[in-house]
């Protein structure tokens, strides 16, 4: 698919065009994680969107991002508020997400009103009220610039990984 959008939320709304209806477990195209994380977030995602969740969000201690969005959270993963500004512990989105189908009408319609980036979308849902859930992993890396990638290829070919 040819995919030319103005924004990260036009980007994921013509990628929800593209797939069946119902839930859905997506990524941006520039998020790395380990494979166990990448099976674990998926777990985690399908039992919380089968409880009932709006949204699950990947999210990591690891701050690495020009520009990262920031994750508050509360018991067992329940977010409470998406924000440009750091928190201590650090928490940040990973690019990984789980939408409900009634998620995935919804950012359809903040592209429609004029939204644009995914993390208005994201800050939006929680301040809505919606039942956002978060999983955390150890380490997420976004590919922002070459760097990032010779970083991501080099911590997953070590055992770490």
């Amino acid at each position: 698919m040819d995919c030319r959008t103005p924004s990260s939320l036009h980007t994921l709304v013509a990628g929800l065009q593209a797939v069946p209806a119902g839930q859905v477990f997506c990524s941006m195209v520039d998020t790395v994680m380990r494979p166990a994380d990448w099976r674990a977030v998926y777990r985690a995602t399908e039992r919380y969107l089968g409880e009932g969740a709006d949204m699950v969000l990947a999210v990591t201690p690891y701050v690495d991002d020009e520009s990262p969005v920031y994750v508050s959270r509360q018991g067992e993963g329940d977010v409470r508020s998406v924000s440009d500004e750091p928190l201590d512990p650090p928490c940040v989105t990973g690019g990984v997400y789980g939408f409900s189908a009634g998620m995935r009408r919804a950012a359809g319609e903040m592209v429609a009103r004029g939204g644009n980036k995914m993390r208005g979308f994201l800050k939006a849902v929680v301040a809505e009220g919606r039942r956002v859930k978060a999983v955390e992993v150890p380490r997420i890396i976004d590919i922002d610039r070459p760097s990032d990638l010779q970083h991501a290829n080099a911590w997953l070919a070590t055992r770490e990984a």
